[in-house]
């Protein structure tokens, strides 16, 4: 077993008294203290999160829209500079590779974000893809860091930091949108994105400026009660906000049109790696469907728990876990369509050999206030 890579803020964390986790092919953060004072501390005030081990590539040259558009399932080439578009890259036969976020901040300059343990994967492919289109890409995934503070206090702590008269850009800047900015005397991509359900920043850097930020922002953020969040904290907010998480609820086992993103490819006319397979189960109609559950019972069903309606067995939970925002177990599964099931619908769900009562419920489960 090879040794797992560390985040160039390893030694942040470790005097801060984190408990560590692998995470793919790195060693991460799961918690500092208490996870739940720092998931209610995103949901309250504001939390730093290390996302070190996210991918970061760039896609540059006179093909790059056209080429995103080729090997993603949305079409790239109408995003307006500044702006950030969520997509999936699937294989041939439809299978999700990963899902991800693309930033255009030229007309020729796009940045690919893919999941941590994806990242090389989708790196191999993109290469793979780029026969004949006149691109140029380039892998910094191991060159930078990232980190983001999320919750309702995250612009007042970010924007005193920002430099060069661009306070009020960072400040304006919209919901998946991005700009160049100086933070806190280093240069940085500033992303006003997240996977939390709150309003907040991803901040990018290169290694060696990511230490000094991430005191800088921990300092500018004592006032707000800013608290360092781990890997679990990061997951009881997703799963809250209903956001998927590749190899839960994504994978090469089903397409984006079981993944509810059929829209993403519904007007697309160009040709891109998967369509034939995609726009044919989109006509279909999806036979497994991302859906959520609730209940009021105090049981939370976990990952790999079976989903029954009578006798019959209509899917499988993903994610599941009590929901700390409110107070009741939450849980994502993928359910037959067969099935027919619709919000509000009763369910069981096999808990350790009893079952217990679930609802379909609309997702997400925690939406903030604007």
């Amino acid at each position: 077993m090879s040794e797992l890579l560390t985040s160039p803020l390893n030694a942040e964390h470790e005097k801060l008294g984190a408990t560590f986790t692998a995470f793919g092919p790195w060693n991460m953060p799961l918690k500092y203290d208490n996870e739940l004072e720092e998931h209610r501390a995103v949901r309250n005030a504001a939390g730093i999160f290390d996302l070190s081990h996210m991918g970061e590539i760039w896609v540059k040259g006179p093909d790059a829209g056209k080429f995103l558009s080729y090997s993603f399932i949305s079409n790239l080439e109408p995003l307006k500079v500044g702006k950030a578009k969520y997509s999936m890259i699937a294989a041939e036969d439809g299978g999700i590779i990963d899902d991800l976020i693309s930033y255009r901040f030229e007309d020729e300059k796009f940045l690919v974000v893919p999941n941590a343990g994806n990242a090389e994967i989708v790196w191999e492919e993109l290469n793979k893809r780029a026969e004949g289109f006149d691109v140029e890409l380039e892998n910094e995934s191991r060159d930078v860091a990232m980190i983001a503070v999320q919750g309702p206090k995250a612009a007042e702590i970010l924007v005193p930091l920002v430099e060069d008269n661009k306070q009020e850009d960072v400040h304006e800047l919209g919901y998946y949108a991005a700009t160049m900015a100086k933070v806190a005397r280093t240069f940085a991509i500033v992303a006003r994105t997240g996977y939390t359900g709150e309003d907040g920043f991803e901040i990018i850097v290169y290694n060696a400026d990511a230490p000094a930020l991430w005191e800088e922002l921990l300092k500018a953020g004592e006032e707000y009660d800013l608290r360092p969040c781990g890997l679990a904290a990061r997951d009881s907010l997703r799963l809250e906000a209903g956001m998927p998480l590749y190899g839960n609820e994504l994978s090469r086992d089903i397409t984006p049109v079981e993944a509810g993103m059929a829209r993403a490819f519904a007007k697309k006319e160009a040709d891109f790696v998967g369509a034939d397979v995609m726009r044919k189960r989109a006509e279909e109609g999806p036979q497994v469907a991302i859906t959520g559950l609730t209940s009021d019972q105090r049981r939370a069903a976990r990952a790999g728990a079976e989903v029954y309606v009578g006798d019959t067995k209509v899917g499988t939970v993903t994610s599941g876990q009590p929901s700390p925002t409110l107070g009741h177990p939450v849980a994502i599964a993928l359910l037959d369509t067969s099935a027919e099931l619709s919000d509000g619908d009763a369910v069981e769900v096999d808990i350790r050999g009893k079952r217990y009562p679930f609802t379909v419920t609309a997702m997400p489960f925690y939406k903030r206030e604007r």
